[in-house]
């Protein structure tokens, strides 16, 4: 995490670095420049980030200490295409803080900014988001299983017998599946059988949570229908 507090009278900025998350620091470095640019204690700090990895802790912290924090859609960030390949934390932080002068001062084309959502509204998502990445690696396990057997010229339904299958199958000289390879599969197979009971779990309990989500009219109705309907039954190597 790095800050960079300037005065207001075109004083040159001043840069420090600080480690992700180390909030003492943070209000350590800024009383230093409040002290620095002979600003009182109590005078006002606006600050920004761009919407990412690090959510949003760090704004309700700041607005919680009395910082007018923005966050900023980083998509929506203007950019100098002359100077696009000029990429630096040290050049961007340069251009946040040019761009948060501006938006300070009321230009709002500079970026757009994000709506922070409550501590209630972002949990709530928490379920819906991990439906869709369990089902993000269902399919990825059974497109998996399907190119192994692919490799080896095989055709077979994945079904509840997959495993007894395995067993059986002969590969295009007669021989038996090779033991690594079977062997693999297996291991592949019960990490399917984890993520199954995983989305089973995760259908319960958004229907639990969410029970008339499905008869609801508009996108957020569809969306929640396919999470909800999703068929829980495996799929045949020819789906």
């Amino acid at each position: 995490m790095e800050a960079r507090v300037r005065g207001g009278d075109g004083t040159t900025p001043r840069l420090c670095q600080i480690p992700a998350g180390a909030v003492s620091a943070l209000e350590n470095q800024i009383a230093r420049a409040k002290r620095r640019f002979g600003l009182p204690a109590e005078a006002p700090v606006v600050s920004c980030y761009e919407a990412g990895r690090d959510g949003f802790w760090l704004h309700r912290y700041l607005l919680a200490h009395g910082i007018t924090n923005h966050v900023a859609d980083s998509s929506s960030i203007e950019v100098n295409r002359r100077a696009r390949r000029a990429k630096s934390d040290r050049l961007d932080l340069g251009g946040l803080l040019s761009l948060l002068a501006r938006y300070v001062q009321g230009d709002r084309r500079v970026w757009r900014v994000v709506r922070v959502p409550t501590v209630d509204e972002e949990d709530a998502r928490q379920l819906p988001r991990t439906l869709e990445t369990v089902t993000a690696d269902r399919t990825r396990l059974i497109n998996r299983l399907k190119g192994l057997l692919v490799t080896q010229g095989v055709s077979m339904r994945i079904g509840k017998d997959f495993l007894e299958q395995l067993e059986t199958v002969r590969l295009w000289d007669g021989t038996p599946m090779p033991a690594g390879l079977r062997e693999r599969l297996a291991r592949d197979w019960a990490q399917l059988q984890n993520v199954e009971t995983q989305l089973r779990e995760a259908k319960a309990g958004l229907t639990l949570r969410q029970p008339d989500a499905v008869t609801r009219p508009g996108a957020r109705s569809r969306s929640y229908r396919h999470a909800c309907d999703w068929p829980h039954r495996l799929m045949d190597a020819g789906d």
